[in-house]
């Protein structure tokens, strides 16, 4: 507790902080007189626009900061000069045409100093670090030759899935955890997963829902003003520190633990030919190991397993929601899966240019409630310009991605949700308006795993639609239940529903496909 030692001194840092904040206000409020900013919201002294932002929920504010200003909004986040783009259009003039200048990040102090997360690619700031990690991720995941390697696993964690939801189908939030963690673990770490209760899935769950829950990236005080960092955690305040040192040993458990399951494994002469193994080979036949060089190695491979049982999820969920609420579009998408595939086998990625209807409901999905609503901020590296306005550099900018996938002008009625829309547009509309060119990221900060992750959700998603029905689940008196649409914001509330198998045969193809799989 503070003693009454201390009350000078945090006197003395409050008057501090206030010249500080006057003087950089008087600052900033004097240079926007010399620029033609983009139009956005008035700010007001110290706090800029921050106070018309709630806790939850925030892209729709910027979403309704677009409708009145346009789909480029300039606005204060306290000192911070931020940009808020809402039009697939303006993100790719801004983060991919001109992706040499925005392709940096914000200091993420809550999430990367505090937390641990400082050694994955999502949160460093653009330099030769960055493009080191990005080089070892992009070789495993974008080689053509890489990607069809993956494939038997892909496939076999798919029939587990599907497996797993005929034995036990109320567990199904469980069987996604573990289906998205399972062929991610095998291939980052080498790891097979045989069980719901893996310890490295949990660990992922928890790290993933735990960094959720303490705050945003780039949103936090913290974030904006760096020295609060310092704060004793027993200062009133200072509950966000205490939250995120908490929080820190369970993002380094996922970080640290299946790493030094490998180098074990490698020093046993037991190790699986994995991602993880690989560096550590393509290190060691250079040079002996450092710390940074496994700080390296962990954050490349964690960011994998972290971001793909996060965003995964939340996408195959939303599909499982968005069918138990759109029966007719489940009975659409069955009807061309029969045509196509038939009842003696189970799709597989050669059909896919067959099943165009299952290929718009994945893009409905997608667009119906996207996995990272604001995505990561970006920040602009120099000065730019951009339709006559000027973008001071340093400014943070913030791509809405929910606002490019519910843009009336793209999708009409975009609440709805529609798979037809995109079997109605023209090619180029359609090619234009996918939502796949938004929900990966853009520019040099797009996913490297986007190919990899497409190819794991139509697995999963056309496997599904051969072997289960999904309706509503029934409750105590025999009535249907129908689950609430609540996202949160990306992630999808906890929901019932009834999962049968299509047909008796289905757990007997099944085995006989699996056996023919060789990982």
């Amino acid at each position: 507790m503070a003693t009454s030692a201390d009350v000078p001194v945090l006197l003395c840092a409050l008057i501090f902080v206030c010249v500080i904040c006057g003087s950089v206000y008087s600052r900033w409020a004097s240079n926007d007189t010399c620029l033609r900013l983009p139009p956005g919201p008035t700010p007001v002294p110290f706090l800029g626009n921050i106070h018309q932002l709630t806790a939850g929920n925030q892209e729709k504010t910027f979403a309704s900061w677009g409708a009145k200003y346009g789909d480029i909004v300039f606005a204060r986040l306290f000192h911070t000069p931020a940009l808020i783009i809402n039009s697939l259009q303006a993100a790719q003039d801004l983060l991919e045409k001109k992706s040499s200048k925005y392709s940096n990040r914000p200091r993420f102090i809550l999430l990367s100093d505090l937390m641990g997360w400082d050694c994955v690619i999502t949160h460093m700031s653009y330099g030769e670090r960055f493009r080191k990690h990005r080089r070892w991720i992009s070789k495993a995941f974008e080689g053509k030759d890489a990607l069809q390697s993956y494939r038997p696993v892909q496939r076999r964690e798919t029939y587990l899935l599907i497996a797993g939801l005929i034995e036990t189908p109320e567990r199904f939030s469980s069987h996604i955890e573990r289906f998205n963690a399972a062929a991610i673990m095998q291939i980052t770490y080498g790891h097979r997963v045989t069980s719901l209760d893996d310890k490295f899935i949990h660990m992922a769950v928890r790290a993933a829902k735990e960094t959720v829950e303490s705050g945003g990236a780039g949103s936090m005080l913290v974030d904006f003003f760096p020295f609060l960092r310092h704060m004793p955690t027993w200062l009133p305040g200072a509950g966000f520190k205490k939250r995120a040192l908490e929080v820190r040993p369970v993002v380094r458990a996922m970080l640290d633990s299946p790493f030094h399951m490998v180098k074990e494994a490698m020093l046993a002469g037991t190790a699986s030919s994995s991602f993880t193994a690989s560096l550590l080979e393509e290190v060691l036949r250079e040079r002996k190991l450092t710390a940074q060089d496994e700080d390296d190695i962990k954050g490349a491979a964690g960011v994998l397993f972290g971001a793909a049982t996060d965003t995964t999820n939340a996408v195959l969920l939303t599909f499982f929601l968005a069918m138990v609420l759109h029966p007719e579009v489940y009975a659409k998408a069955q009807d061309e899966m029969d045509r196509v595939v038939g009842d003696q086998r189970l799709p597989d990625l050669e059909d896919r240019d067959s099943l165009p209807y299952l290929d718009c409901v994945i893009r409905e999905i997608l667009r119906w409630n996207c996995p990272v609503p604001l995505g990561l901020p970006h920040k602009v590296a120099v000065d730019d310009g951009y339709r006559g306005y000027d973008i001071p550099g340093g400014s943070m900018v913030i791509p809405n991605i929910w606002a490019m996938t519910q843009n009336p002008d793209c999708y009409e009625d975009p609440q709805h949700f529609y798979p037809e829309r995109f079997l109605n547009m023209d090619r180029q509309k359609a090619e234009f308006s996918d939502p796949r060119n938004m929900v990966f990221g853009f520019g040099r900060r797009v996913c490297p795993g986007q190919q990899f992750a497409e190819t794991s959700i139509w697995l999963v998603v056309a496997n599904i639609v051969a072997c289960l029905n999904i309706r509503k689940a029934l409750d105590l008196e025999g009535r249907q239940i129908t689950p609430p649409v609540l996202f949160n914001p990306g992630f999808v509330r906890r929901f019932v529903c009834s999962i049968t198998p299509r047909s008796p045969k289905i757990s007997h193809i099944i085995a006989e496909m699996s056996a023919h799989i060789v990982v």
